[in-house]
């Protein structure tokens, strides 16, 4: 009962602050509105951008193990000869990994081909490019058909010269969204487009983006181009394990079937890497981690400043309410009970200056979501940790004013 009473006497006076003295207390607070609004708009930016990173990320699968000549897990510098010596992953690996492999689920082939001039009548395109894939290609990274349908077991079989088209490719070609059933030209060959893919949105990093894609089985893309040569940019195979726990053994599986088929003698080094999207995300990871730090130390120096000027407010007002103090203590207020109220009072201002901290950032992530088309927002987690904050800030500022406060002799407080 005794702390309520406290509580509501600090919040009282704090109001009274707010209202009596309007333009130094706002000053005052100005500073940890400052502080709270850049710790947690660089904290909330760059859990946004992480969380857009990742997601993108993920798309690739945490049980998926890519087989490619570059290793994800290292900048190339020096190596870049030795890397580019390898040869891409082929049809041939795969099917020895379909036929021996015991620990995957699926496995797939990509061929990334330069698409150069697609068009359809007088429209074209030359930002696309070709990407031919084998069947189970849908089962691992998943297609999101937005009209029309995925290509079939027989397509896949034959080449047929059938194709699946990104969003940004169809509404070049098709601006009237009438695409579906037409056809296009690449390569000098026809393609009939059976299906249409979900828009994916905007992303920082487009792993595996489909916007500007032309999907193809590549028994067909065969017909284009040597997949083996130069005139592609590379391949990829992708495996799906059947056990996520098992993805070490996965991979020492791959490489047992790989070794041989590619005339790899004992002591010979892997031609190839293994690739999984958790080194990708780690990465990212410790770069947002710093990033973070540096939003904290930004944030922090606006704070200081902010917690002087609380700490100022309230030695200036235990200065005016000395004969109160006074008064207090000589019809029996406990010294604590002094000490909590002008603390409390001192924690309230900058919990109010906090949340309008925070409210600004909400509403600016609001208004830059709508005009960047890009996902921000604030989590609970970061508002939770703004008025956290706020509190640590108000009990360092308002310590010392509460303490002159709670030891002032009674006598002496009344006659000032």
């Amino acid at each position: 009962m005794i702390l309520l009473r406290i509580l509501k006497e600090s919040l009282i006076q704090a109001l009274q602050q707010l209202i009596s003295n309007k333009l130094r207390t706002f000053l005052t607070l100005l500073g940890i509105i400052i502080g709270i609004f850049c710790v947690i708009t660089v904290l909330s930016a760059v859990d946004s951008l992480q969380n857009n990173i990742i997601k993108s990320f993920q798309k690739l699968g945490t049980d998926v193990i890519y087989i490619d000549k570059f290793s994800w897990s290292e900048e190339p510098g020096q190596s870049f000869w030795k890397y580019m010596a390898r040869p891409y992953p082929s049809l041939r690996d795969l099917e020895a990994i379909q036929e021996k492999s015991k620990l995957s689920e699926k496995s797939a082939y990509m061929v990334f081909v330069p698409g150069k001039m697609v068009k359809h009548e007088g429209n074209y395109v030359e930002g696309a490019y070709l990407l031919g894939i084998t069947e189970e290609y849908n089962q691992i990274l998943k297609v999101e058909i937005g009209e029309g349908r995925y290509l079939s077991s027989l397509e896949f079989s034959r080449g047929s010269n059938q194709a699946i088209l990104g969003t940004s490719v169809a509404e070049t070609l098709f601006p009237n969204g009438d695409g579906l059933g037409k056809e296009i030209q690449a390569y000098g060959q026809k393609f009939t487009i059976v299906g249409l893919i979900k828009p994916e949105g905007k992303s920082i990093i487009n792993v595996m983006e489909t916007d500007q894609a032309i999907l193809l089985p590549v028994n067909s893309i065969k017909k284009l181009v040597n997949i083996n040569s130069n005139d592609t940019w590379g391949s990829l195979l992708a495996i799906k394990a059947k056990n996520q726990n098992q993805m070490e053994e996965l991979k020492y599986e791959i490489a047992s079937i790989l070794r041989p088929i590619r005339g790899l003698k004992p002591k010979d080094k892997d031609n190839f890497s293994s690739n999984q999207v958790s080194v990708l995300t780690n990465i990212i990871e410790s770069v947002f981690g710093v990033l973070n730090l540096a939003g904290f130390a930004i944030g922090f120096f606006a704070m200081l400043v902010g917690a002087f000027g609380v700490a100022n407010i309230m030695f200036v007002s235990v200065k005016e309410r000395t004969s109160i103090i006074g008064i207090k203590m000589a019809i029996g207020a406990k010294r604590y009970y002094i000490l909590l109220e002008y603390l409390l009072e001192a924690v309230i201002l900058c919990i109010i200056g906090g949340i309008i901290g925070i409210i600004i950032v909400w509403l600016m992530m609001m208004i830059l979501t709508q005009v960047l088309k890009f996902d921000l927002f604030l989590s609970g987690t970061n508002v939770l940790l703004g008025v956290g904050l706020s509190v640590i800030v108000g009990i360092v500022s308002g310590l010392m004013p509460a303490l002159i406060a709670s030891r002032m002799d009674p006598v002496e407080a009344i006659r000032k």
